[in-house]
């Protein structure tokens, strides 16, 4: 695979503009985007797994990308206001990216079918993707995420 992450403008929760990929700082990243508030669980299920292989491995990063639609925009510091104070956690708060507007300028580029689950992507230091699945933490996935990292 050698697509480019795409370039778009982000807030992490504690409010900070950020430019996507460039916001994605390890040498190896896993970029999990989500596109429904009921996706949260989703997100949540790889979180254990990553927290292991991001302790164990200084080079890797992880972050969540909540995108949210552009008839929400006017909405963003209350909406972006209530997930921070739902999480508190200051890595937590760093580590979310989220994203108003055409949501298909991240999921046409990445070749994201579906909206219904989340997608996951491995993302190397330059922004170039190197592998992308979707749904909840399954070890089947978590391997191929493992062995796409390995290739970076």
């Amino acid at each position: 695979m050698s697509t480019e992450f795409p370039r778009v403008e982000a807030r992490n929760l504690e409010g900070l503009g950020v430019r996507l990929p460039d916001a994605f700082t390890g040498a190896r990243n896993v970029v999990i985007v989500a596109f429904q508030r009921k996706h949260q669980g989703l997100v949540d299920s790889w979180v254990p797994w990553l927290q292991e292989h991001a302790s164990a491995d200084p080079g890797l990063r992880f972050y969540e990308v909540p995108t949210i639609g552009r008839i929400w925009a006017p909405l963003r510091n209350m909406i972006d206001g209530g997930m921070a104070a739902a999480i508190r956690d200051p890595v937590v708060l760093q580590r979310t990216l989220t994203v108003y507007g055409d949501v298909s300028r991240l999921t046409r580029p990445l070749g994201i079918q579906s909206r219904s689950t989340i997608a996951l992507i491995v993302v190397d230091g330059g922004g170039r993707v190197h592998w992308s699945g979707t749904g909840a933490f399954d070890v089947h996935t978590a391997e191929e995420i493992d062995t796409a990292l390995q290739g970076i």
